[in-house]
């Protein structure tokens, strides 16, 4: 019996495993590098798409130029921007970006590059709660947010008049009752409060003209020059220190002064549109020019 030599047949498949192993590896260092430009357009993407929403739902044409620089400015190619009514008219963004991307090693299976991209969307809604507020209650009725568009931009004043005995339109915005510690108060004015406030929600007034202490006033003298967010009443039931605000929305204003001596509150300053931190909902009636962003699906 002849037996035949297999020395030659093993190499020859020894050398076919290892260039099909090493195509393999090269191939898996491509997919590595499409993936992490996948997930840097992803990035781009995002950010263009939350920085473009912040212009909506009154400007689409200013959305999509501020996503397509945001876009350039972070390395990304153009993007493709288009818009669409959830709950508000060109309330939803979505921003697209690919670009083309070599192929190294995968060259061998005759791929010389692949189309990578990414999409994004973000929508900007009214608040169904608000976190960061400060404690001083505006009434619905106020001129500057009875225009169209909400709000006027006008300067105007604020009077933390009495609504009752005893309150000053000053909101126990934690959802406590009674009085609340005037370092509190300054805390809320100089930072907001860090729980979320819900809107359609009855808030207790918090009793006196805490307004007038130093820790409230050296708090609003900090804040000059800064947008603070306001709950915006529509409603009040009880009195003095039992009287409740039926909170509705919120509204951005521009602090320019602040005067609140003895029983006599003001500030002075202006509305304007404020992007809030909070949880978007459904529409129940006007923003007050308040909203807030997020991605969606």
């Amino acid at each position: 019996m002849i037996r035949r030599n297999q020395d030659g047949q093993a190499f020859v498949l020894t050398i076919l495993f290892l260039a099909t192993l090493m195509g393999m590896a090269a191939l898996v260092l491509d997919v590595g590098h499409w993936y992490r430009s996948k997930r840097d357009l992803q990035a781009i993407a995002d950010a263009a798409a939350l920085a473009g929403a912040q212009a909506l739902p009154d400007n689409p044409v200013q959305a999509a130029a501020i996503a397509a620089q945001y876009a350039k400015d972070n390395g990304g190619p153009a993007p493709q921007v288009t818009f669409k009514t959830t709950n508000l008219p060109n309330d939803t963004i979505s921003v697209t970006v690919s670009r083309q991307e070599p192929g190294f090693f995968a060259k061998v299976f005759s791929i010389d590059s692949v189309n990578v991209g990414s999409k994004a969307s973000a929508r900007t809604g009214v608040l169904s709660a608000a976190q960061y507020a400060a404690p001083f209650g505006i009434d619905k009725k106020q001129a500057e947010l009875q225009c169209a568009p909400i709000p006027c931009t006008n300067d105007t004043d604020l009077d933390l008049e009495k609504v009752g005995p005893g309150a000053f339109r000053i909101l126990n915005i934690d959802g406590s009752s009674g009085g609340t510690g005037t370092q509190i108060l300054g805390d809320w004015v100089m930072h907001g409060f860090d729980g979320m406030m819900p809107v359609n929600q009855w808030y207790s007034s918090d009793p006196g003209a805490k307004f007038n202490s130093s820790n409230v006033a050296g708090a609003m003298s900090l804040r000059l020059g800064d947008e603070l967010l306001f709950p915006v009443y529509d409603d009040v039931t009880g009195s003095g220190a039992n009287l409740q605000y039926h909170v509705i929305g919120w509204a951005g204003f521009v602090v320019t002064a602040f005067d609140g001596k003895g029983n006599s509150g003001h500030i002075q300053g202006h509305f304007t549109k404020f992007l809030a931190q909070g949880l978007q909902g459904m529409p129940t009636g006007p923003s007050f020019g308040s909203y807030t962003v997020q991605l969606v699906d």
